[in-house]
């Protein structure tokens, strides 16, 4: 069965409105522009504000990363796979996920778009404030946001980049049998460690994996 529209490198239109349609396409390029800033400016202030020792800062740093590995885990899977069962909801599900599984090699629509990134870091970092304080939030946030840097950026690599090697070339296998063979399965795109804790890993057994799934599989090579 065809899990996608096209997997051609094509922008299907959103809005009928030009304003909201020109926000709903962001170019990869602008995580970089946003978080960049955001985690030098966290990792500066921890050293500024906090008496840490440099495997404490790291510790901290690290422990954020670890926790957005589970963060991006449970918001593609109980979020971004979410099946709503109204028409408004599917209409909704389908503007921030829904399309890219539509259209999975649209270059425009594959990281966060900066008018919901930048919102829901805020939240995370204010929740991470009132679990942490001041000021061990800020080298935590900063891993976190570490981790997301390099969950989108990724993901726009293993869609558009002939990518090998055992670290990406493995991520990339697995994102792209998501989305053409096992949708319901293969939820880290960073990571595919939370997929073996909650058994959600790509099944392998040969019979699944057809011709015409290989030649999606390599579509973008």
């Amino acid at each position: 069965m065809k899990l996608y529209v096209s997997n051609k490198r094509e922008t299907p239109r959103m809005f009928d409105n030009g304003v909201m349609e020109f926000f709903s396409r962001t170019h990869w390029s602008v995580p970089l522009w946003f978080f960049v800033p955001i985690v030098i400016s966290f990792v500066a202030l921890g050293v500024l504000r906090g008496s840490f020792t440099i495997p404490q800062h790291i510790g901290l740093l690290l422990a954020g990363l670890f926790i957005w590995t589970l963060t991006e885990y449970v918001l593609h899977r109980f979020v971004f796979h979410y099946e709503p069962r109204t028409d408004w909801g599917r209409k909704f599900h389908w503007m921030f996920h829904g399309v890219h599984h539509d259209y999975p090699s649209d270059p425009l629509r594959l990281v966060m778009v900066p008018s919901v990134s930048l919102p829901l870091g805020g939240l995370f970092f204010l929740l991470f404030y009132v679990a942490l304080g001041d000021p061990s939030v800020f080298p935590f946030s900063a891993g976190f946001f570490i981790g997301y840097l390099f969950y989108d950026i990724t993901h726009y690599a293993v869609h558009h980049f002939p990518i090998k090697g055992k670290l990406f070339g493995t991520l990339r296998e697995l994102h792209m049998r998501h989305h053409f063979q096992q949708p319901d399965r293969g939820f880290g795109v960073s990571s595919p460690m939370w997929d073996h804790v909650f058994r959600t890993s790509m099944l392998r057994e040969r019979s699944r994996v057809s011709e015409s799934s290989n030649d999606e599989l390599n579509a973008n090579s």
